[in-house]
């Protein structure tokens, strides 16, 4: 069988530089889905680039309409084949039919689409700013090359490469995109590909506004995100591979996004677990084996006081580990990396509690583990035994202080969340004020009494967070208009004539809607 065709420079063809092929799997049984997908070599690469780069000089001009029209369109058409879609997704990584892909991902998928169109119709993401008096003006505009997006293993509809939260922002923000599939994937990112084409050629968008490429060797993949036509990246997936492409694209001055990896720190202080110790307990399970633990933001880290309660709460949430069966693994990579994070948190002094081996048999599974250590172990060795654990796998350090849960907090890499409970009766404020400082600097999002598992698609939702949890402290990939600021630069214009402005900084509100600001006023007025 011929490999499956790539998309590039606005129609499907066979990948001409083949640097071999591979199948998807069936993480249910550990055997190959039919079907051939290309590992593209420099050649596509280049090829990919040149008609980005010619799309996006068109996009340029165009008004923020077509972009808004494309993404709109391409939700309806998702939503016309929506048992297609999540059949593959179900198929190539295990996830649940129903309720995971068909009632929550799929529709968090085309509501992504749709608010992304709704900013770039609206079009106050772009800031538009003027000053009369000194006749500059200056707003938010396409980066002027394609922007590549390196989608991950978890999400295969909501974070997909050619349809997913990122996809849209660039999308939105006047920029092409040149989407790179998850191999665990390949077929669902496919059929979202010919779904998006299809919309793109009833659109005015340029016939290459959309590219996929199923697969790159590691140099290609350097080359791509470090290529003088690449607008920007976006990659969400492990640290070893976001770190070594933000190596490459940082060396070249290229804008990258990475979301790499995060242990989601969650603190129960002493008089939240008084009376509560079964229901936290099982709370806290719920959301560490949610998915399996293949969750970016699953709660991989959990400091308590080593008291009567915290060990009660610890023997409790131990018992629901022991307990329960293991989940579905998205694939051997998922297993593997399971296996060498608990390598390398016992060798650092932490102990297993529960779980802590593979499930033989076919397909991939692993025991829910849970370990332990103390907090004085953690703070002489803070780094293994911290890094993310991908899959139902979390760490309880056990303080025998409060100065020590301050310490602990202070030894922590960046994270996408952080959560604190308490007691509701006060008794826990003195402490919440002294740790809450400390860790407000740690994450992205701060949580109080709740479970850091779940993120909705809101304009107020941070997802990002400071390194190595990403890139860059100051960026989002879920919630619009934020999201769509990462593939935008700043365009600035000074004592332009009035006809040759973009619309947003002409005197006149080019919607009637779209906020500016106007002299230090942020208004809806005309100049």
């Amino acid at each position: 069988m011929s490999p499956f065709p790539v998309l590039i420079g606005g129609e499907w063809r066979p990948a001409r530089d083949v640097r071999g092929s591979f199948h998807a799997l069936d993480p249910a049984t550990g055997a190959e889905i039919p079907g051939d997908y290309p590992v593209s070599g420099r050649g596509d690469v280049e090829e990919a680039l040149g008609a980005g780069n010619a799309a996006a000089l068109e996009m340029a001009g165009l008004p923020p309409e077509c972009a808004a029209e494309f993404l709109e369109d391409y939700a309806r058409g998702i939503e016309n084949r929506t048992q297609e879609i999540a059949a593959m997704a179900n198929r190539e990584t295990g996830l649940v039919l129903d309720p995971r892909l068909l009632s929550v991902e799929l529709p968090r998928t085309v509501l992504q689409l749709r608010q992304a169109a709704a900013c770039a119709r609206e079009r106050s993401w772009c800031r538009a700013t003027i000053d009369t008096k000194a006749d500059i003006r200056s707003k938010l505009g396409p980066l002027g090359g394609p922007v590549a997006v390196f989608g991950p293993n978890n999400f295969p509809l909501a974070y997909n490469s050619v349809a997913g939260t990122d996809f849209a922002a660039a999308i939105a923000a006047g920029n092409p995109v040149i989407a790179k599939a998850h191999p665990l994937h390949p077929g669902t990112t496919r059929l979202l590909a010919e779904i998006g084409h299809d919309a793109l050629l009833k659109s005015c968008l340029p016939r290459s506004a959309v590219q996929l490429l199923y697969h790159l060797g590691p140099d290609d993949g350097f080359a791509l995100v470090s290529h003088p036509l690449i607008g920007a990246t976006s990659f969400t997936g492990s640290r070893p591979g976001g770190l070594a492409l933000k190596a490459a694209a940082d060396k070249a001055g290229k804008p990258i996004y990475v979301e790499t990896s995060s242990v989601n720190p969650v603190f129960l202080l002493p008089g939240a677990l008084r009376g509560r110790t079964a229901a936290l307990a099982a709370e806290l399970f719920g959301s560490c084996t949610l998915g399996a633990g293949q969750f970016c933001t699953q709660p991989g880290l959990i400091v308590l006081r080593d008291d009567d309660s915290g060990r009660a709460f610890f023997d409790s949430l131990a018992s629901l580990f022991h307990a329960s069966g293991p989940g579905q693994l998205l694939g051997k990579t998922v297993r593997d990396g399971m296996e060498a994070a608990i390598e390398a948190m016992t060798a650092a002094g932490a102990e297993l509690a529960a779980g802590g081996h593979r499930i033989d048999g076919p397909g991939f599974r692993f025991e829910n583990t849970l370990l332990r250590v103390s907090g004085d172990r953690f703070l002489d060795n803070p780094e293994p035994l911290q890094q993310e654990a991908f899959g139902a796998i979390s760490l309880c350090v056990r303080a025998d202080s409060e100065e020590q849960i301050l310490a602990v907090a202070g030894a922590l890499e960046g994270n996408l969340t952080g959560s604190i409970y308490t007691g509701m009766d006060g008794f826990d404020d003195g402490l919440y004020a002294r740790l809450e400082p400390i860790l407000r600097t740690k994450v992205g999002r701060l949580l109080n009494d709740k479970v850091p598992t779940g993120v909705t698609v809101t304009p107020a939702m941070v997802h990002g967070g400071p390194y190595p949890a990403t890139g860059h402290p100051g960026f989002t990939s879920v919630g619009y208009p934020a999201a769509m600021v990462r593939f935008a630069a700043l365009h600035g214009y000074d004592h332009v004539r009035p006809e040759r402005l973009p619309a947003e900084l002409q005197d006149k509100n080019p919607t009637g809607a779209m906020w500016r600001m106007i002299d230090g006023e942020w208004t809806r007025r005309d100049v």
